[in-house]
């Protein structure tokens, strides 16, 4: 397993890329569709693999190891072989989980007690726990156990997170190496560079993190609430300090305009819940921008839904059938909904990667931008 570096943008800072894996090659930048427990919301892995063309998903650790739980997940072989599918997967660590159970979890220096949204029971979380969950899971990525702290989040707590964080790397690293993968491909581990807002504590970081992990590094504790210039400026202060031979992963990372952002910060991989949890609230991302379609606007519109994905739902459903799903709550509306965000992420992914290719990407971007933040 290892990343390959084809090309730098000479106009910016964006990469082309190929992160190779034992389940398939990943063509980067790339964007992740979230598998959260062992499904993308709605979606069919058929789907997944033919008309959205999704080279990787993600899944969760913290969701997998509450349902269906290892002992499941080890019987069936691991995730690939639980959920049937047969490209890369990458799992998170449970810390962002971990953060957003703020109230009913306890952070120490040995990990991190929490209780569980189900039912109420107490687990505990350390940095080698979460290694060994991610072995039974069997992802060909796995994460580094982080804290990711809030927003705002003063310089203080933000010195000490980092201080733990990166003392949890360390027992994240040692526990790897004790342990082997359990289903016969590789798995990789990338360090996950935390600080909060703070330029110092993301540098520290981010030279810290450079030490760890072979094939790539990943940039946590962004898009939870911060305004965008801050997103921008943190991203391209850790990326002028990560190596360039290994691959840069965004997590939560985001919008279309972004993603196209960040694509020229330096960065190679992203995930994100947005176009599937908003496309089952009815809102679509388009090149022409996005799109409420419960809005009344659309009652009568039987124009197709996009013409620029290629995907055939967006060329079969007109946006007043798409409009009227959502009204009568039919589930086919937002499988349609969630089918549309999805291709159109990943359409725009290959795209940046074309414009990088041939030196068009700054100009493509500039162009592209205004329209995607659009209201229609």
């Amino acid at each position: 397993m290892h990343f390959e570096k084809l090309h730098t943008d000479t106009l910016t800072k964006a990469r082309l890329g190929r992160l190779h894996t034992d389940h398939g090659t990943i063509e980067t930048p790339i964007f992740m569709p979230v598998g959260t427990s062992a499904t993308v919301k709605g979606i069919h892995q058929q789907e997944l693999r033919e008309d959205i063309k999704a080279q990787i998903i993600l899944g969760n650790t913290y969701h997998l190891y509450m349902r269906p739980g290892m002992e499941v997940m080890e019987a069936a072989g691991g995730l690939h072989q639980f959920m049937n599918w047969e490209r890369p997967i990458l799992t998170d660590s449970g810390g962002y989980q971990v953060y957003s159970l703020a109230g009913t979890r306890k952070i120490m220096e040995d990990g991190v007690k929490f209780q569980s949204h189900l039912d109420g029971s107490y687990h505990v979380f350390t940095p080698e726990f979460a290694i060994d969950i991610q072995r039974s899971i069997g992802a060909d990525i796995i994460m580094a156990f982080d804290e990711c702290t809030p927003y705002p989040c003063d310089y203080g707590y933000a010195k000490n997170s980092l201080a733990l964080t990166h003392e949890w790397l360390k027992r994240c690293f040692n526990q790897f190496d004790r342990t082997a993968p359990k289903y016969g491909h590789q798995q990789t581990l990338f360090p996950i560079v935390q600080g909060s807002v703070y330029q110092d504590l993301r540098i520290e970081s981010a030279e810290y993190m450079s030490d760890f992990g072979d094939v790539g590094i990943a940039i946590g504790g962004l898009s939870v609430g911060e305004p965008e210039h801050e997103l921008y400026e943190m991203t391209n202060i850790v990326t002028d300090v990560l190596p360039h031979e290994k691959a840069r992963y965004l997590m939560g990372v985001g919008t279309p305009w972004n993603l196209l952002e960040c694509i020229g910060l330096g960065i190679d991989m992203f995930d994100c819940v947005l176009p599937s949890r908003n496309a089952r609230h009815g809102l679509l991302y388009t090149e022409e921008g996005t799109i409420n379609i419960k809005n009344k606007k659309w009652e009568m519109d039987f124009s197709p839904i996009d013409s620029s994905t290629g995907l055939w739902a967006d060329q079969v459903y007109s946006k007043a059938y798409l409009r009227h799903l959502f009204k009568v709550q039919e589930n086919l509306g937002m499988q349609i909904a969630t089918l549309h965000n999805l291709t159109f992420f990943l359409s725009l992914m290959e795209q940046a990667r074309n414009k990088i290719a041939t030196g068009e990407f700054l100009a493509w971007k500039t162009e592209l931008i205004p329209m995607l933040t659009r209201r229609l």
